[in-house]
């Protein structure tokens, strides 16, 4: 399959390199990432091991074929601009795979792109950018996809398929956006108070007192859910997100990440996203409140 990574970061580059092996390949990302990549080839370090030289471009309008599958893997507040930039490249046939953070992104996409072209998925892997053209593998996790409208299509089975045949554990699901709002509520969890405390994602189980306040987010992002129609109880949001906690302990968020390198967070679509439906249903948003205005207070932009 002729496959695009749009937005080839950490993860984006991870996924890219496990797809390369039976799948055309090409990544597109920043300069210098993109620039290491064509020198020295893509390393995979960590839970993964590899070298190898991949198709990377810096200009998606490089790009000489339309791709089969684009997964998209930018920021979410990059969502609209890199969608704008594909318009061109894109042709009916091709299905376009959000693999992003925050609960705003496919109704972005949507504005743009036929929803019959766009699928979702999320991932519990850990990874990072350890400098332009080394990416660091910190957790095995999963990987779930799933059609907008629960269907599953052959081209969802297809997909699944070259993923687990790519050695990336993957699996359909009948509800992807509820899929996406677990994840949302997880990020909302450990992303911020990795960021305020500069920390690895697995100090926040080893601190009694920053434990207590993951189990306290996860409280009420997951009451905003619940009264958004996405039905999920507390205690299984606690145990999933603990349970990735423990898988990517030795991982750096991908907020922090981005707070550490002077970059514009992910934030608002995470927490302030959060934040802005639970105000919608009368929900105490306090915690998810707190944590926007100390990300958006302390970051540079």
């Amino acid at each position: 399959m002729n496959i695009v990574v749009l937005g080839a970061g950490a993860i984006g580059s991870l996924y890219g390199s496990l797809l390369s092996k039976k799948n055309y390949v090409t990544l597109i990302g920043s300069p210098k990432h993109i620039n290491a990549i064509k020198k020295k080839g893509l390393t995979i370090k960590g839970k993964t091991q590899s070298n190898i030289k991949i198709s990377a471009e810096v200009n998606i309008k490089k790009l000489e074929k339309s791709p089969e599958l684009l997964i998209l893997t930018v920021k979410s507040y990059d969502t609209v601009s890199a969608i704008r930039d594909i318009d061109t490249i894109i042709n009916k046939n091709t299905t376009i795979l959000s693999l992003q953070n925050g609960l705003d992104n496919i109704e972005k996409i949507k504005k743009i792109i036929d929803n019959k072209q766009i699928i979702a998925g999320t991932t519990t892997h850990g990874a990072f950018l350890v400098e332009p053209g080394i990416v660091e593998h910190t957790g095995l996790g999963n990987t779930i996809l799933g059609e907008l409208d629960g269907k599953i299509l052959p081209r969802l089975k297809k997909i699944v398929k070259i993923f687990n045949n790519s050695l990336i554990k993957t699996h359909s699901s009948k509800n992807i956006i509820k899929e996406i709002w677990i994840k949302a509520i997880i990020n909302s969890s450990i992303n911020p108070l990795t960021t305020i405390f500069k920390c690895r994602n697995g100090y926040l189980l080893e601190n009694p007192v920053l434990e207590q306040i993951v189990n306290s987010v996860c409280r009420e992002s997951t009451i905003i859910a619940n009264k958004n129609g996405i039905i999920i109880s507390t205690k299984y949001m606690r145990e999933k997100t603990k349970e990735v906690i423990r898988s990517t302990s030795e991982n750096y968020s991908s907020m922090f990440q981005s707070f550490k390198n002077n970059k514009k967070t992910e934030i608002d679509s995470i927490n302030g996203k959060l934040a802005f439906l639970g105000k919608i249903h009368n929900v105490d948003t306090s915690l998810n409140d707190i944590l926007v205005d100390y990300i958006k207070t302390n970051n540079l932009f």
